[in-house]
């Protein structure tokens, strides 16, 4: 039996339940079982969802009520919920991407405001941790190896990370990494700040995980450039 999300975490109001709803409405071919499913399941998830985003990230520079913005941003989660895809991270990391996009494209005052300001939101909503987890080099690889770099890390995480809070955040990664085909389509630059809400970590912790990861991209690296393939089952640190 799964494990009950703690009251006030993301995850108790968007749980694996949630995410089978939406997997369940997409296969759904009856319009009024569509819609039961999502008034039933999905409707207040997304609605607390758009709420909390709105609220975290400050996106308060609209011309109309906060209310009428949560609404606008459900809709818009609705009208892209088809994309989905099953199997390709979870439904939690993409839909709060799909919002804050919505939200930032939206409210041009609020990202301007935010780019004044030295906050700790600013700094990290101007990184990109897959950009910084790829290294310089990343425009010019090839998919294959991001592909097999994701293998690695799903055969390798809880070798390298024994800490939860380090899995969690290393775990938050992968997932990135594994939706880059719609991250690619919204606003990078807002993906640390989307580690920081999933995880519930700090900058620093983030940013030492994220460090940890890249020295093993170095070496996997250079190993593909050599062999031309990334030996994804390998189990163990290169640093033990």
């Amino acid at each position: 039996m799964p494990r009950k999300a703690k009251k006030g975490s993301p995850r108790y109001y968007f749980h694996q339940g949630t995410e089978d709803a939406i997997i369940r409405l997409n296969k759904e071919t009856r319009s009024h079982m569509k819609e039961r499913i999502y008034n039933e399941h999905i409707k207040t998830p997304f609605e607390k969802l758009a709420e909390n985003i709105i609220h975290t990230f400050k996106f308060y520079y609209f011309d109309v009520p906060s209310e009428d913005v949560k609404h606008e941003v459900v809709s818009f989660l609705y009208m892209n919920i088809h994309k989905f895809a099953e199997g390709k991270g979870k439904a939690f990391s993409y839909f709060s991407i799909v919002a804050k996009n919505y939200l930032i494209l939206h409210n041009n005052n609020n990202y301007k405001k935010m780019k004044q300001h030295d906050s700790e939101d600013v700094m990290d909503y101007k990184r990109d941790p897959i950009t910084e987890l790829r290294g310089k080099e990343s425009r010019n690889m090839k998919m294959e190896y991001i592909e097999q770099l994701a293998d690695y890390w799903r055969n390798n995480l809880t070798t390298v990370f024994k800490r939860k809070k380090d899995l969690d955040v290393a775990n938050s990664v992968v997932e990135l990494i594994d939706m880059r085909h719609n991250i690619d389509n919204f606003n990078k630059k807002a993906l640390y700040i989307l580690i920081r809400e999933m995880t519930g970590s700090n900058t620093q912790h983030i940013t030492r995980v994220i460090n940890v990861m890249k020295k093993h991209h170095n070496n996997l690296h250079k190993a593909y450039l050599t062999t031309g393939s990334v030996d994804t089952k390998r189990t163990g640190s290169w640093f033990d």
